[in-house]
């Protein structure tokens, strides 16, 4: 995955959103396991088909080995996935992401310019995969 770029939807602009640091804001969690605040952050990013696990994506169909990468590394979770616009897109992928933990979003967000995908290697018999973080 290239180019992570910050994204603002339009829903951000009204309640239940406040927004706590630019491109970061405070929500009701959106599953409503909790009655207490995520924090949540929307980026784009696009897909490398010559990357391990990026081969077929597209932004309707977001590959799961980049995106567990992200969500592992972090320490967040996909709190929306855009369906309408990932939908008219042909290389932009549109995510929101959210934690509890402001400081996870805040290293999600170290993300923004910056290239990310995975390395595979095999250990024992099975296959894992290690994601690596380039300027």
């Amino acid at each position: 995955m290239k180019n992570f770029q910050s994204f603002t939807p339009e829903k951000y602009a009204k309640p239940p959103y406040e927004e706590v640091e630019p491109g970061i804001y405070r929500a009701p969690d959106p599953y409503g396991i909790t009655e207490d605040p995520v924090y949540v952050t929307s980026i784009t990013f696009e897909l490398e088909p010559e990357c391990y696990g990026e081969e077929d994506g597209t932004p309707e169909d977001i590959p799961q080995v980049p995106i567990e990468g992200i969500l592992d590394e972090f320490n967040v979770s996909v709190t929306d996935f855009y369906e309408e616009l990932n939908a008219k897109s042909e290389k932009t992928c549109y995510q929101e992401f959210g934690s509890n933990q402001l400081e996870d979003i805040r290293a999600l967000r170290t993300l923004l310019g910056k290239r990310m995908y995975a390395v595979p290697y095999e250990e024992d018999g099975e296959e894992y995969y290690d994601m690596v973080v380039e300027p």
